[in-house]
């Protein structure tokens, strides 16, 4: 199963995967960033709700912007490989 949905995930991946060097990378950074996804899901939810409740086409701006963020967090975090969250970090 995560094979299958690392190639339906793999355009996002292969840009975090790219380049060539050393990177650093510790097995915090992934715990964290599921944790920094999840933040962002939960700005989206509220966002969301925000958005009902004022019945603005542009509240629903930052809803996108906020699950688009935890949505890249979470499938580099859970699919990616080390380089790929190392690089999310900015550790080379």
């Amino acid at each position: 199963m995560k094979a299958y949905l690392q190639k339906v995930f793999s355009p996002i991946l292969d840009v975090f995967e790219s380049g060539e060097g050393e990177f650093r990378y510790k097995p915090s950074y992934r715990t964290i960033l599921i944790a920094v996804g999840a933040l962002f899901f939960l700005l989206s939810f509220v966002s969301l709700v925000a958005a009902f409740y004022t019945a603005q086409l542009g509240a629903w701006v930052p809803f996108i912007v906020f699950f688009v963020v935890g949505s890249v967090c979470e499938i580099v975090a859970l699919l990616g490989s080390d380089k790929a969250v190392a690089k999310i970090w900015g550790n080379k």
